[in-house]
């Protein structure tokens, strides 16, 4: 699931990316020209560097914003992955050392049966 959400979200940049391209006003760069007598001086006619008025930028920002919160989604699922691994290992290490001391307790308990066993075959020998 996280590799199909990394590649959608690849697949969403390089889209805007893409449309924000060709959907540029086709200003070109125009060289400053420092003999001109009018340089510096403002005119309505001149473009403004408004960064909210730019075409396609608040696409960019709605894209990161979605990215934003795709990234918030996938950190939070990870979380929750993460305390029930969390979880799940706890209970993983109680079963183990339960297992373990039963396992002890087996063996011990065989070896006591077997004891029992040598002690009756010595009484049945010296019986006879």
């Amino acid at each position: 699931m996280i590799k199909t959400l990394k590649h959608t979200a690849f697949a969403l940049t390089l889209f805007l990316a893409c449309s924000s391209i060709a959907f540029a006003d086709g200003n070109a760069f125009t060289p400053l020209n420092f003999d001109d007598a009018s340089y510096g001086t403002t005119s309505s006619s001149a473009p403004t560097s408004n960064p909210q008025e730019v075409p396609g930028n608040s696409k960019m920002q709605n894209a990161i914003l979605e990215l934003d919160n795709a990234q918030v989604d996938v950190r939070n699922e990870l979380l929750n992955y993460k305390a029930k691994y969390s979880d799940v290992d706890a209970q993983y290490k109680l079963i183990k050392a339960e297992r373990k001391a039963l396992d002890q307790q087996i063996k011990s308990i065989e070896k006591r049966i077997k004891q029992i066993d040598k002690a009756k075959e010595k009484i049945r020998k010296n019986m006879l």
